[in-house]
């Protein structure tokens, strides 16, 4: 069996974590077994469907490095859902009903106050050729649901939350078509499983229910249903389900200068026994997914956490996986100078411009004025092929007698006006023996 995973996004928003986490594992799973991962734009609500979201969710997948191997668009697909639609009428697996929505809801609080479960009552089936068209002669349209089979306990063997049974008779027959022909979510998806050769469907806690109602739709449909694999929400670092990660987008992240290797590397392990590491190279997470090791418990997501990873994987990346994002003249020297030292690839920019100049030092003490001096003139004379900088401080420390701090600090200062950053050695030769005894001598 070749395994088929798909990610399902609707284009009426931005990509945030909560679905990319989704799209990560379905990606992971797919690479796993040399499978495929399938992109499908589940368009079919076009009052709120915008192609500039669709042109964003490809940009954020290639971005990230969740590349699909194929695409297609529930909107190309009416004429599949009429037939399989067609098929079902026939079958009497969908029926037409013609309450109202105050209707439903009026029906739904009484079944409450009576202590029973708030599902519908099946009215509809008991309606009549002459009397369904009468509603219609009204000018009702019908809304359409599929019939479940009482009579066919549901269960599946789920990869993250284990054995799951659903009692037909407590599920309300689920909405499949709107009295206005468009689809809802639930048979579509199920007809493009089908007919997609999805083999997986990995996703959020919050379609279980659909689930259970698409196993007998799965069956209506004359095929075996896929695995499942439900992972608990993601909530944020507080502890609490957050509105913030619903509209935390991946196009945010990327302009906080968050690399995509670092959002893969914790989106595919949070939730899961597996400590997140900073991992460029994906190869490691896609060896490593198992649904079996994602617990039931709420996961974590954490923004600091994530920002740190970040750094983390920077500081791995070499000159060519960031030369395009470099300030200009910068080469793999200066990278890996720099490097040590930033959060963001973007910091590099800022660092390159103390490197090359012009800056402007900081006022310097009367009592550093003899160290510095010593050490612009040891600058003009040392070998600056071998290691300047500690010939540069050995030759100040032999002329002032000044060590540690005292020595190293004021001399960092005037060269780079700042009082940390990166690595003295590395930086000093890239600023070179012009520029260093200008900034030596105020």
């Amino acid at each position: 069996m070749t395994v088929v995973t798909r990610f399902a996004p609707s284009p009426t928003g931005r990509l945030h974590v909560g679905n990319v986490r989704t799209a990560v594992h379905n990606w992971l799973w797919a690479r796993k077994h040399g499978g495929r991962f399938l992109l499908r734009i589940d368009d079919t609500d076009t009052a709120r469907s915008e192609e500039r979201f669709v042109a964003a969710i490809r940009a954020d997948l290639a971005w990230l490095g969740l590349a699909p191997d194929g695409e297609t668009r529930q909107s190309a697909r009416g004429a599949l859902y009429e037939a399989r639609f067609a098929e079902l009428r026939a079958a009497g697996r969908v029926y037409p009903c013609y309450e109202t929505p105050q209707e439903l809801e009026l029906k739904r609080k009484i079944r409450l106050g009576r202590g029973l479960p708030p599902v519908y009552d099946r009215a509809a089936l008991a309606l009549g050729a002459a009397e369904r068209a009468a509603l219609e002669a009204e000018g009702r349209q019908p809304h359409w649901r599929f019939r479940l089979d009482h009579d066919a306990p549901i269960a599946w063997d789920d990869m993250v939350r284990g054995p799951q049974h659903f009692d037909p008779t407590l599920l309300s027959d689920p909405v499949v078509r709107r009295a206005d022909g468009s689809w809802l979510y639930i048979l579509p998806s199920a007809i493009d499983d089908v007919d997609m050769g999805v083999t997986h469907v990995v996703r959020g806690e919050d379609h279980v229910s659909n689930t259970a109602a698409q196993v007998q739709m799965f069956a209506a449909l004359g095929a075996t249903p896929p695995a499942f694999a439900h992972e608990a929400l993601l909530v944020g670092s507080e502890g609490k389900l957050s509105k913030r990660l619903g509209a935390l987008g991946i196009d945010a992240l990327r302009d906080a200068g968050i690399e995509p290797q670092a959002i893969v590397a914790l989106l595919a392990r949070i939730g899961t026994a597996d400590p997140v590491e900073p991992f460029a190279d994906p190869a490691p997470l896609i060896a490593s997914i198992d649904f079996s090791r994602f617990g039931r418990a709420p996961a974590r997501f954490d923004e600091a956490e994530l920002a740190a990873l970040s750094a983390r994987i920077i500081h791995q990346l070499d000159h060519a996986a960031v030369a395009d994002r470099l300030p200009e003249g910068m080469g793999a020297e200066g990278w890996a100078a720099i490097r040590p030292n930033l959060r963001s690839v973007a910091e590099a920019a800022e660092w390159w411009r103390i490197v090359t100049g012009p800056f402007t030092p900081p006022p310097v003490a009367e009592a550093d004025r003899p160290l510095l001096a010593a050490a612009a003139k040891a600058a003009r004379t040392i070998d600056w092929a071998a290691d300047p900088w500690h010939a540069l401080t050995g030759a100040a420390k032999a002329a002032t007698g000044r060590g540690g701090k005292a020595l190293f600090l004021p001399l960092r200062l005037a060269l780079t006006g700042r009082d940390k950053g990166p690595d003295m050695a590395a930086l000093l030769p890239l600023i070179g023996r012009e520029a260093a005894v200008a900034r030596l001598e105020g």
